[in-house]
């Protein structure tokens, strides 16, 4: 389960102040209903996408005891 800022809050934010975990939240959700998603929703879903491409994607370099490959948002 989710636990961090809600979109209305990080609405107000730039994608760059964005937390690595709610980046990869929000895709997932928005990935999940993309073919209902209005014109302002994909631009939404976009430029998550693109920000996170600019920090070279969600996965970990290695993984360690604590810690796997990806990056876990629950």
């Amino acid at each position: 389960m989710y636990v961090g800022r809600d979109m209305t809050e990080l609405s107000m934010m730039s994608k760059k102040e964005w937390k690595k975990e709610e980046l990869a939240f929000f895709h997932h959700s928005l990935q999940q209903v993309v073919p209902y998603l209005n014109s302002e929703g994909q631009t939404i879903h976009r430029e998550i996408v693109e920000e996170i491409e600019a920090r070279g994607g969600l996965k970990r370099n290695e993984a360690d005891w604590t810690h796997g490959t990806r990056v876990q948002y629950d």
